[in-house]
Order: structure tokens, then sequence, then C-alpha cells
């Protein structure tokens, strides 16, 4: 069942698009990734989904209702000032307020969502440290986690893997693995390693030129890997 359908959308900043007549379908359940040489538009094209910017033409249209399941969205770059003093899961506890009703104060099942999503992404023993203690990689798991609080049937990431070890990197793919798999979350993101994706996508969406092509992980050439700056396969 098609969870988001995009309708020949363009995509762009002010009244400049940046993607234009972009059409693609994602189903339930699928674990697909964004692709492409750096500028291409990837991330525009994950903002546009998630809501941040407008559709400049087109349609997008979810198969959910966004008021009652909101989607789970993880940025590229966290706003989160480090030096206030929030624990990790002060932190992730910040993702069931989209599901607060006007006025409600959190209670003890916003508690329990909070306490269960640190579970899920292998960092419940870590729950009380300071959020700016935490390596690269604990903290990208908990802002997935964070997102994880809202209950959201969506997951969409920018990169969650930058800029940490290839260490890290593998938890956190093994973490979106287990939810895709297990919990049967769509999952969405954006990344320049191709390699990270053998095993867990099912496709990938390759953008270019303004454009957007499905294509099947193993069908990514040498040409499209020395794009993203990687040997093939790698």
């Amino acid at each position: 069942m098609c969870l988001l359908r995009l309708r020949d959308v363009s995509l762009g900043y002010g009244h400049r698009p940046v993607l234009e007549h972009v059409s693609l379908e994602i189903a339930r359940g699928e674990f697909v990734a964004l692709l492409g040489p750096n500028g291409a538009g990837k991330t525009t094209l994950l903002r546009g989904i998630v809501g941040l910017i407008p559709v400049l033409a087109g349609a997008l249209e979810y198969d959910l209702d966004r008021t009652t399941s909101p989607l789970g969205y993880v940025p590229q770059r966290e706003s989160l000032d480090p030096t206030f003093p929030l624990t990790v899961f002060e932190v992730v506890l910040m993702g069931t307020y989209a599901r607060l009703p006007a006025l409600r104060r959190v209670g003890r099942p916003e508690r329990a969502l909070a306490s269960g999503a640190l579970d899920l992404v292998g960092l419940g023993a870590l729950a009380g440290q300071r959020f700016a203690s935490l390596s690269g990689g604990q903290i990208q798991r908990t802002l997935i986690a964070r997102a994880l609080a809202a209950q959201p049937e969506f997951l969409l990431l920018d990169e969650p893997t930058a800029g940490v070890d290839a260490e890290a990197s593998a938890a956190i793919m093994a973490v979106l693995g287990r939810l895709n798999h297990d919990e049967g979350l769509t999952v969405l993101l954006v990344t320049h390693q191709l390699r990270l994706l053998q095993g867990l996508a099912s496709a990938v969406f390759w953008v270019q030129d303004g454009r957007v092509t499905r294509r099947r992980v193993e069908d990514i050439g040498a040409s499209a890997a020395a794009a993203l700056g990687a040997p093939a396969g790698a």
C-alpha cells in the first residue's frame, strides 16, 4: 500500500525550482534512500516531503493522518544548544510533544514512550547522562529516539551518519534496519554512503540534474558511485 505519492512535483526556494517534475511513490514498510551528487537537491526533496518548504507545483499526497501520526524527522544539523543542561531522556521526551493536546503537560504515558524509544536505539542505560557529553554516534541515535517518541509511521533522516566514524555509522544503520524489519517502520534517508545501504534498502531515488529516478541498490553502477565520491560497491 502506498504511503507517500508525489505527482509531477516541483520544489525549490522562493520561486526558483531546484527539482522539477518529480513523480515517485513509497510503499508502507519500505526502506529507501535519496542518493546523488552534492548539491543535487536531496535535502531539498526531503524538506519538501516533510513540509518544511512549500510545493511549487504538482501534488504531494500522504496516506496517513498527520494530526494523529506525525512524521518522525531527524535533521542533518541539530539546533539544540550543547551548553543547555538537558539529559538524554529529556531530549527524547521532546519527541512526545507533537502528540500532546494543547495545554496538556507531559505525563506517565509520554515518559514511557521516551523510555521505550531509548531502548529501541540501545541507549536506555544513558537516559540520565547529559546530552552534550555524548559521542557523535550516540547523539544521532538519541535524535532518532526523539523522532520515534512521536510514534511515527514514517521516519525521515537527513544524512544520519554524517560526521561519525565507521563503527558508529554501522550501529546507526543497524538500528534503522531493526526498526524497518522488526517494527515495520517506513524509512527514508539521505546518504552519500552507498555501502551502508547494502542489505537494508529496497530501492534508492537517484537525484541529479533536477530529476529523480528510482533504482535498485545493486544497479548503482561505477559512474553513479563515482558521483558520490566512492568506488562502486563501497
